[in-house]
């Protein structure tokens, strides 16, 4: 029978935590909690429901997701954020893989639940996320906090029924204040790696999101919420490169590529 290692991290998640690990508890042969010294019950609630825990510091999105990996007693691997959790058609797909997995990455789609709604148009779903794979062949990457599964060439990524639930805010206050804190460390990530951008870019991607995301993806069908996450996500595109900006009028250097 193949086993299987859950591997989540974790930074003051008392809200979801318990969510998270309950929806893998029939599947996980063992669950890998990486948390980065939560100050809540985060780290109490996952040990009580039988969570194998490791700390260590925030190193950034994909850099603390590859230490995680590591802690994996099992080849396969399904990892999730905290604020996801399965559900009952994923499960079952996962199930029917386990006892011999037929390939190495697996992919299925995530729905946002948005101030208690499910969303299931524009640009947040389906949103397939490649999350089950043999470590072995496959590691994060991506530029933060925007982290992606990388798989080796060749490999083929078999899509599951059923759908990742990303539990991603409860207010739209809540989605503020993550956009404005995303696009800061996603400026921040950009420069790094010598990505630079002008005035034309910072506002004509944020007006092609909300065309592609609340027209031609139809995201007028999930009504209000459709069309406070348009502008709300919209706006964070304009925040990020409005601070990438910002950071290059204050650290002049030598121009990297245009992103």
């Amino acid at each position: 029978m193949g086993l299987l290692s859950v591997v989540i991290i974790t930074f003051n998640e008392e809200r979801n935590i318990g969510r998270c690990i309950e929806s893998v508890r029939e599947l996980a042969d063992e669950i890998i909690v990486l948390d980065s010294f939560s100050t809540d019950n985060t780290v109490k609630i996952a040990r009580e429901m039988g969570a194998i825990i490791h700390q260590q510091a925030f190193a950034g999105y994909v850099a603390q997701k590859n230490k995680a990996l590591e802690f994996a007693s099992n080849d396969f691997v399904l990892s999730l954020d905290a604020d996801e959790a399965l559900d009952d058609v994923l499960r079952h797909s996962i199930a029917k893989e386990k006892p011999n997995f037929s390939a190495s990455a697996y992919k299925m789609n995530r729905c946002a639940n948005y101030c208690g709604k499910f969303i299931r148009h524009g640009s947040w779903y389906p949103e397939p996320k490649l999350r089950l794979f043999d470590r072995r062949i496959a590691r994060w990457d991506g530029v933060d906090p925007h982290d992606t599964i990388t798989v080796d060439t060749g490999i083929k990524v078999v899509h599951l029924k059923g759908d990742i639930l990303h539990y991603i805010c409860k207010t739209i206050g809540e989605h503020v204040k993550r956009n404005d804190n995303f696009s800061s460390i996603a400026a921040r990530s950009l420069y790094e790696r010598g990505k630079r951008t002008n005035w034309l870019k910072a506002f004509a991607s944020p007006a092609w999101f909300f065309i592609n995301d609340y027209l031609l993806r139809a995201g007028f069908l999930s009504g209000y919420y459709g069309w406070v996450i348009a502008v709300n996500q919209s706006r964070y595109h304009f925040q990020k490169y409005a601070k990438l900006i910002k950071l290059q009028r204050m650290h002049p250097g030598p121009a990297g590529s245009q992103h």
